[in-house]
């Protein structure tokens, strides 16, 4: 899919064949132009596409990699896009024409573990997924838990600040960050954050940090806050509404009872028909949605019990498991969502808006007023815990069409207006940028635009990104 971002060159870039030698100069084999790579480049899991190849690919596995790349990009004048493990769903990490693409996914080392202060460090280029193994053996884990947990790495989940399935009581990744090496667009290494539990010295640079998607820095190590596994028992409970406005209503009135589920997924009855249908399971029954919600903890049973009561009250027809193995089939059909799009043969354009808990059955009721009205459907699943929604535009071909983009500005100023906003864990990236001002405000958004160019004066860090005009 061809991105509408407009590829701005340097006036004072060098010639590309001039920075291509130069890093070949300092880097040798880490530079990558084959085709293939350069290809691969151009996307990532939004579906959108840049315009052309980059001019090359960087696999950094130093710290002074990074360096040597980003001094010949200032050297150069030439625009840096720094790219983990590609799964990102906003156009973030695509690189165009005159562009180097760094790449971190090399840099995969766990550098410490420190049970005793629960804090361990990390380079970006690790696997979500892979580092919680690592850190099993020493019973700790990290709590971020995106969906894509299994694919994306540790600098991808920290540079779109994401959120998952367990932010609701273990929170999002902004919460789970002590401090951050940094590499700067001129090549500097800062050491932002600390150690410590405690630490409010001069301005919160990490938390500035967390969530800017390669436009003030690149992330080259964490220091990531840890916990103890949870003791005690999982136990899951899966009840079926059914309408997605009845599920909502339901989940609602979970977050009102005071019990605080360590999962609460919703998804509406097309996207639970089509991930039964991918997983070849038995199709649920025709218009009915899903709650799957999970507890953890010593109190497991009697959260698991309380939770089932009141979304039996709320007309959900109730089963309540406490073996793993069948919640983890049950949290199977959650994670299928997005594989059971892909599978339709469709363009998906994913998104990810937030609103208040209270009101994400309006929500809903919202997103079927746009499907009448623009003539489309648009699937939805929802992190019901913390009122985090994912609508999906499935299309035909490979631009998005008119009155999807138009399906696309309702479903947005639809949740602006409840009081939400535009992205709760994927980023802004090239998808969202027309609509970043109105969420922000005129002033906030120039504000944030100048603090990025105090980062990074001469615009080379992910340019056309975010903070495009």
């Amino acid at each position: 899919m061809r991105s509408d971002l407009d590829i701005a060159v340097h006036p004072d870039a060098a010639p590309e064949g001039d920075v291509v030698a130069r890093l070949r100069a300092e880097l040798s084999h880490r530079v990558d132009t084959t085709d293939a790579s350069l290809e691969a480049a151009r996307a990532d899991k939004s579906g959108h596409r840049s315009i052309g190849r980059p001019l090359a690919l960087v696999h950094a596995a130093s710290v002074e990699d990074v360096q040597r790349t980003m001094r010949i990009a200032t050297a150069t004048r030439t625009p840096v896009v720094t790219r983990g493990a590609g799964t990102g769903l906003a156009g973030a990490a695509m690189g165009g024409p005159g562009e180097i693409v760094l790449s971190m996914r090399s840099m995969d080392a766990i550098l410490e573990v420190r049970p005793d202060d629960l804090l361990a460090v990390v380079e970006p280029g690790i696997i979500n997924a892979d580092l919680n193994a690592a850190l099993a053996e020493y019973d700790l884990w990290w709590a971020p838990d995106p969906a894509s947990r299994a694919i994306s790495t540790v600098g991808g989940n920290i540079a779109t600040g994401a959120g998952g399935l367990l932010c609701a009581k273990y929170g999002v990744v902004r919460d789970a960050v002590l401090g951050l090496d940094v590499v700067l667009a001129d090549g500097r290494l800062l050491r932002l954050g600390h150690r410590t539990v405690k630490g409010v010295t001069g301005l919160d640079l990490t938390s500035l940090m967390i969530g800017s998607e390669g436009t003030l820095g690149i992330v080259v190590g964490a220091t990531l806050k840890l916990r103890r596994l949870v003791p005690g028992d999982v136990c899951t409970v899966a009840a079926t509404f059914r309408d997605v406005r009845s599920a909502a209503q339901a989940s609602a009135a979970v977050t009102a009872s005071g019990v605080q589920p360590a999962i609460m997924e919703l998804m509406d009855a097309t996207t639970l028909a089509s991930a039964h249908s991918y997983l070849g399971i038995q199709p649920p029954t025709p218009g009915a949605a899903q709650l799957i919600v999970q507890t953890d903890g010593p109190a497991a049973a009697a959260e698991a019990e309380a939770i089932g009561v009141v979304l039996s009250a709320n007309g959900g027809n109730v089963t309540v498991t406490r073996d793993r193995d069948e919640g983890e089939r049950l949290l199977t059909i959650r994670r299928s969502m997005h594989p059971a799009m892909e599978a339709l043969g469709k363009t998906t354009l994913i998104e990810d808006v937030s609103v208040p808990r209270s009101a994400l059955a309006t929500m809903f009721d919202e997103i079927a007023r746009i499907e009448r009205e623009y003539d489309v459907t648009i699937p939805t699943i929802a992190h019901a815990g913390d009122g985090n929604l994912h609508p999906n535009f499935a299309f035909d071909g490979e631009e998005v069409p008119d009155h999807v983009w138009a399906a696309a500005d309702a479903l947005f100023r639809a949740a602006l207006a409840l009081g939400g906003t535009l992205t709760g864990e994927h980023g802004i990236g090239t998808l969202k940028r027309r609509w970043l001002a109105d969420e922000l405000g005129d002033d906030q958004w120039a504000l944030q635009r100048d603090i990025a160019r105090v980062f990074d004066p001469l615009g080379i860090l992910n340019p056309g990104k975010v903070f495009a005009p």
